[in-house]
């Protein structure tokens, strides 16, 4: 007949701090949102590694050694041992002879679990307990954070301007209740010529979230071409619906954009539709945008075609694309080759970075010759 095994049921030393932690456990997941569940398995961890570290024969026990029962009656631990005829390890092994005083029933080589005297224990229990309640309050927000924000990536929101670092960057509150977090805009994601003091309303484009061991970063962006996408999205419901689609967006951020769009339903005007009555779609995109200048072109299958309305406002007469390479010939008339070209190049740069082609602008008067 099978001998039975199992570790006779023996009363446990008892830490009475277990109704205290959940009631603070289960206030903290309403405030934070952290499960409680999670919480205890980090208190278990920690209260085992509190006990190795602290034991007087200091031998070094391993984690699986060492159970944790943790809940609203209390806290008790037990240790694990193997009884042995001879004790090698006495950190993992116990005595045969010993074993019996604990389970009769017990036989070389099997476990046996060993009641843990944490009354002496309980004041590390406590103070253990609550450092990790601290830690995991901070590691929760972080990873909810970091959660947040990534599911918000390429996402405009509106912020408010805390203060600016001496390295230029501007530091961002954005989201909502336990969502606050302190978003980075760095030097070199600010429109030129914007300024903003402390407590201004700013909108922002989520570039990417990064977690380290201390902190979650939030960095957004004033000058991502998306900042221009997402604005003509909520200033234009044909875009929302899918009536309208952006094809194609070229900026230098500050100064001037190209954006390309294209109808996906017939009947649709896709440039009116982004202009918007008496102009006030887009005249809320370029005040928000504090003045940048937008032109906004049908986009085209035809490359020449879209290569003529990607260089608006100038008139072009004719375009040659060249064999071989994604390169083109524009001629346009002679009075237009200045507004062509843009100021220091910016039209045809735009235009050349909306297409993907590159284009080469000549005079009427010199293509003649």
């Amino acid at each position: 007949m099978a001998r039975n095994t199992r570790a006779k049921k023996q009363e446990e030393p008892q830490v009475d701090i277990g109704a205290e932690i959940f009631a603070s456990l289960r206030d903290l997941e309403k405030l934070k949102g952290i499960p409680v569940e999670y919480m205890v398995e980090r208190l278990k961890q920690a209260l085992t590694n509190a006990y190795r570290k602290d034991r007087e024969d200091h031998r070094d026990i391993p984690a699986e050694n060492v159970v944790v029962d943790l809940s609203e009656k209390g806290l008790s631990m037990h240790l694990l041992k193997t009884a042995v005829e001879e004790v090698e390890d006495s950190a993992v092994e116990i005595h045969i002879d010993a074993a019996r005083n604990i389970n009769p029933d017990i036989r070389p080589g099997e476990p046996v679990s060993i009641p843990v005297d944490i009354q002496k224990f309980g004041r590390i229990a406590a103070q253990t307990a609550k450092q990790v309640v601290i830690q995991g309050i901070r590691e929760a927000e972080r990873g909810a954070i970091f959660e947040s924000y990534s599911s918000k990536s390429q996402e405009l929101l509106t912020g408010t301007v805390l203060r600016l670092d001496p390295s230029g960057d501007l530091f961002v509150r954005i989201g909502q209740g336990s969502e606050q977090h302190d978003a980075i805009l760095r030097a070199s994601e600010q429109i030129p010529g914007e300024s903003y003091e402390s407590g201004d309303l700013i909108r922002v484009y989520v570039l990417e979230t990064r977690q380290s061991a201390k902190a979650t970063n939030v960095y957004v962006s004033r000058t991502h071409p998306n900042v221009v996408r997402r604005l003509f999205e909520l200033e234009t419901p044909e875009i929302a619906d899918g009536q309208v689609e952006i094809r194609n967006i070229a900026r230098e951020a500050g100064s001037r954009s190209k954006i390309a769009v294209r109808a996906a339903m017939e009947n649709v005007d896709p440039v009116g539709a982004c202009v918007g009555p008496r102009g006030g779609r887009v005249g809320a995109v370029v005040e928000e945008l504090h003045g940048e200048k937008i032109d906004i072109v049908v986009w085209s299958e035809d490359p020449c075609e879209y290569v003529k309305a990607a260089l608006s406002p100038a008139d072009v007469l004719a375009v040659n694309l060249i064999p071989g390479q994604k390169a083109c010939q524009v001629i346009v008339p002679d009075d237009q080759l200045s507004l062509a070209i843009g100021k220091e190049g910016q039209n045809a740069r735009l235009a050349a970075r909306l297409t993907g082609y590159k284009i080469d602008i000549k005079p009427a008067s010199q293509a003649e010759v």
